[in-house]
């Protein structure tokens, strides 16, 4: 394969193209931004283990896709906003007295990387993509984030944390993929 050069796989009789790109790492990464399929991959790889790679996720990327487009076409209400904006609120609030932690600073922004973070200045963004979900989920998010005012890592201890106080956190968290 050559540097950069667009590939196609086939899922549901559809073909999806995707681009390779070499980069100096270990593991083999595939990013779909704005509907594109990009295959990061370590330089050593050799492209029948690429192609077997993107082959194997194939259902994978092409629900990705899917749940990419309907995302786009389906725009969040007003009404969805405000039920995001009052459990962020009242979670927030009472994850606040539990762990004793407090944000500096919670804002609801549309973010393309991740559903949540949390700042090393203990400020935390959470997606307003998330309007969209259950409470369950939009509470695992808030939990998940405010446990990071404890540990800016995703350790043992940072996930037994969040076991603490969201039993099915990997329930939540596979629904989010």
């Amino acid at each position: 394969m050559k540097k950069q050069e667009i590939y196609q796989v086939q899922y549901q009789n559809k073909i999806i193209p995707y681009q390779v790109i070499p980069s100096p790492i270990k593991n083999l990464y595939i990013y779909i931004r704005e509907g594109k399929v990009i295959v990061k991959v370590p330089k050593f790889l050799k492209d029948k283990q690429i192609q077997e790679f993107v082959h194997q996720k194939a259902k994978w990327i092409g629900k990705k896709i899917e749940q990419e487009r309907s995302e786009i076409e389906t725009p969040i209400l007003q009404e969805d906003r405000e039920r995001l904006e009052t459990i962020v609120r009242s979670k927030i609030e009472k994850y606040s007295e539990l762990l004793k932690e407090k944000p500096n600073r919670v804002r609801i922004r549309d973010i393309k990387y991740a559903w949540g973070s949390c700042s090393s200045n203990k400020n935390i963004t959470i997606n307003l993509k998330l309007a969209k979900k259950e409470e369950e989920v939009i509470e695992y998010v808030i939990v998940h984030e405010m446990c990071h005012l404890k540990y800016m890592n995703h350790s043992k201890e940072f996930w037994r944390l969040v076991e603490n106080y969201i039993p099915e956190y990997k329930k939540y968290r596979a629904s989010l993929k």
